[in-house]
């Protein structure tokens, strides 16, 4: 069953860390600090690898299930999504250090 954002709203820190599944990989974190975090479980050749997408409500349930689906895309072409992500972060980093030409 999906998550509502009542349900995350109504989710408490426990003592030990849990999870709350939304569906297709993606689900909340709740820390016992309190800390809510978007974690995505998926399969890379063969490996299971987990992607963090961010941290609730800074990132809403809406917002956690379309960097969901974009990540989906990026497997179904056969691209890992957290060196998808690696890669967009080189390029901004680059074109921000280039940004004074002599």
């Amino acid at each position: 069953m999906a998550l509502t954002v009542t349900a995350i709203n109504a989710a408490k820190s426990k003592d030990k860390t849990y999870k709350l599944a939304d569906g297709l990989g993606l689900y909340l974190l709740v820390a016992p600090t309190g800390g809510r975090l978007w974690r995505m479980n998926y399969r890379f050749l063969g490996q299971q690898k987990t992607l963090s997408l961010g941290s609730y409500p800074d990132v809403s349930l809406a917002k956690a299930r379309e960097k969901r689906s974009v990540a989906r895309e990026a497997l179904a072409d056969g691209r890992d999504p957290i060196e998808v992500r690696k890669a967009n972060l080189r390029e901004a980093k680059a074109k921000s250090v280039e940004t004074f030409k002599l």
